[in-house]
């Protein structure tokens, strides 16, 4: 069930098969989505932030909202690149878990202590909650300069949360302290506008819901196809209407993510080069520089010029919620090709709004900057609609298409092999334990008196076939 403000009738979830129902949200309750419109702050180069007010006597502090992560930390020592953090030793509410606890992101890592306390939301949901919080006390490439939000809100699944998928994730607190429908929506108004400008673009985080007044159109939506970051599938890539041809397995190795804090749209290195080619041959300019496409070089036009009218649109498809049919999430040359802010007098300078990955697809900030994205952990699906604010000079920089078959794409585009963090570890312990055992028999053998040894002839060989190192784990 979705909560809606409204009139209170009953209407059917767009494309959901009439399961969905739009709800009339309770005034008295802690519910009040249009308290929470334009919520947030920030802008693509450096994420988008929430106000939120922690311990007793509350503490202001900007928090990233992040959902390619589960853990809720903030800075909790003085930092050379923040403005402020949270003094446990002023909160009479905070209490210490005593467990140490490190989390490591595409960029960047910090390494803090868990505790809890509570928290209030000043335009979220009404009401104060007590959380799973970690204080920041090192960090490298974390906070960076420039960067207005002091501590990070990892939104996705407690699979991924540190030390132990045991730590309840800030939403799931919520969910069970509020009652609150297990749903939530984003949407982050930066369209055409300097990636790192005033910091002070829109953006809302809808908590327990979807708010109309944020979307245009229906909402298609796509399954999740598991519970640890928000993992969909990808279908195809066309750039200027012309399908890339690669296999479907290319777009999802080895996971393909909806995440709001990586700023990019992140793309597999084939995926990436086919897209990079594809965009160049597609243009309408016929010599760029290399530096451009890796993120070294800026590309400058006049500032009376528009470029963005030089490239081509980019479309990706996904599946639909009935598994034999997609839809397609299209951007326009605006959300990708992104301006910097500050450089040069008569010039406008760009950066391309799109990188290689070693491992991931990731649809960031360049494309969810198009659409109001609802994450609705409920019914397990990731949702797409239009956002309003994705307009350049007045004209929509997005687009929603469908339904397409799937009939000539494969049934499952996803490895049914996936190697996650928790398996990983498993694995380790075990090769580390079989590499004991091992290690403790040949001691063993080692020990026994000569006379008891075997004595080796011609016909014994001793190889590279048998050598651990062929088993070790990389």
């Amino acid at each position: 069930v979705v909560l809606r403000p409204g009139n209170g009738n009953r209407q059917p979830d767009p494309l959901s098969g009439g399961d969905g129902l739009a709800l009339a949200s309770d005034p008295g309750g802690p519910l009040n989505f249009l308290a929470m419109v334009e919520n947030l702050q920030g802008d693509s180069g450096r994420g988008y932030y929430l106000e939120m007010l922690i311990g007793t006597p509350p503490q202001a502090l900007n928090i990233l909202v992040d959902t390619g992560s589960s853990n809720f930390a903030v800075a909790g020592v003085p930092d050379p690149d923040v403005t402020s953090y949270f003094n446990t030793e002023l909160s009479s509410t905070y209490k210490s878990q005593g467990i140490d606890v490190t989390v490591k992101y595409s960029q960047g890592s910090w390494t803090g202590v868990l505790g809890t306390d509570v928290i209030t939301i000043p335009k979220g949901i009404y009401g104060t909650y007590t959380i799973n919080i970690a204080t920041i006390l090192e960090s490298e490439n974390f906070f960076l300069p420039g960067v207005k939000w002091h501590g990070i809100l990892g939104l996705a699944y407690d699979a991924l949360a540190k030390p132990s998928s045991s730590v309840e994730t800030f939403f799931d607190s919520l969910v069970r302290q509020a009652k609150i429908p297990n749903i939530f929506s984003l949407q982050m108004c930066g369209a055409g506008l300097p990636v790192s400008g005033s910091g002070t673009n829109g953006g809302s985080l809808v908590m327990g819901g979807i708010e109309p007044s944020l979307y245009k159109g229906d909402i298609w939506y796509t399954p999740i196809k598991e519970e640890w970051y928000y993992q969909v599938e990808i279908f195809k890539l066309e750039v200027g209407g012309q399908n890339l041809e690669l296999d479907c397995r290319e777009y999802n190795a080895d996971k393909a993510i909806v995440d709001s804090g990586t700023t990019l749209l992140r793309l597999p290195q084939k995926v990436f080069s086919a897209v990079v080619q594809a965009i160049a041959r597609t243009s309408l300019i016929q010599e760029f520089s290399s530096g451009f496409w890796t993120g070294s070089q800026l590309a400058c036009w006049d500032k009376t010029e528009r470029p963005w009218s030089l490239f081509p649109k980019l479309s990706i498809y996904l599946r639909d919620e009935n598994s034999s049919r997609s839809f397609r999430i299209s951007i326009l040359p605006q959300l990708y090709i992104q301006p910097i802010l500050g450089i040069g007098e008569n010039l406008q300078c760009y950066r391309f709004g799109i990188s290689s990955s070693t491992n991931a697809l990731v649809i960031g900030a360049t494309v969810m900057e198009g659409f109001y994205v609802i994450f609705d952990r409920a019914q397990k699906r990731v949702g797409f609609a239009v956002s309003p604010c994705a307009e350049v000079d007045g004209s929509p920089v997005s687009e929603i298409e469908g339904p397409f078959t799937t009939a000539d794409v494969a049934s499952n585009c996803v490895s049914s092999v996936s190697f996650h963090e928790p398996v990983l570890w498993i694995a380790s312990y075990a090769l580390m334990s079989l590499c004991g055992i091992i290690l403790l028999v040949l001691i063993i053998l080692l020990l026994i008196p000569p006379r008891c040894q075997h004595r080796y002839t011609d016909n014994d060989v001793v190889n590279d076939e048998s050598s651990l190192v062929r088993h070790r784990w990389k």
